[in-house]
């Protein structure tokens, strides 16, 4: 309990805003010590936006906990990134109440040829139902983030949409691959955009 405690307070002050690397797997329920690691492909269509990929380690902690962490590269002002985030249950998936889960996570990223580093805390109410017999974990997401450019030692809040969906292939012989597909839309000082991910379990 106490390490959950000082886990959510360390990731408040050194983890990051969904900003280029969407809300991921937090959907996904996983048993403790579940490892998995995903690949992605990112399309941001906003203005200085671009398309590239991005791999990402995910693992669970306890039921109500999880990490991931990741690198990408991409075309646009933001060429290169590594993220660090970390999900904490608050309300299970349970009868009609959706799960309730809040993400705080860290980015780093190369834009315009400068490091910035952008903070986050993203509420993500997600749902477990059936889709033609396979089940799927749609979710939906407000993330909350400020960026901070030690360049010139400016800050800019941001906020955003973000919804999809994420479940595992309903392919005969591929079922242990989990799909993620999710859009984000730019709220404020923020970007439009859109991912595809499969992740592949390593435990």
């Amino acid at each position: 309990m106490k390490l959950n405690f000082y886990l959510v307070l360390i990731s408040l002050f050194i983890c990051s805003y969904a900003y280029s690397y969407g809300i991921g797997y937090s959907s996904l329920p996983m048993l403790p010590n579940k490892k998995l690691i995903a690949t992605e492909l990112t399309s941001i269509v906003s203005s200085g936006g671009g398309i590239g990929v991005q791999a990402r380690y995910i693992q669970a902690l306890k039921e109500d906990s999880s990490i991931d962490v990741g690198l990408g590269i991409a075309g646009g002002e933001n060429s290169s990134r590594v993220f660090v985030g970390y999900d904490r249950e608050i309300f299970p998936d349970y009868g009609n109440q959706p799960k309730v889960s809040v993400k705080a996570s860290w980015e780093n990223t190369n834009r315009d040829d400068h490091r910035v580093n952008t903070f986050s805390i993203s509420p993500i109410a997600s749902k477990g139902m059936s889709f033609w017999g396979k089940e799927g974990y749609p979710f939906v997401s407000v993330p909350l983030g400020v960026t901070l450019d030690g360049s010139d030692n400016t800050y800019q809040t941001s906020l955003s949409l973000t919804t999809g969906i994420t479940g595992r292939l309903p392919v005969e012989g591929y079922d242990h691959i989990t799909a993620n597909i999710e859009a984000n839309i730019d709220l404020k000082n923020s970007w439009s955009g859109l991912f595809v991910g499969f992740s592949y379990p390593i435990n």
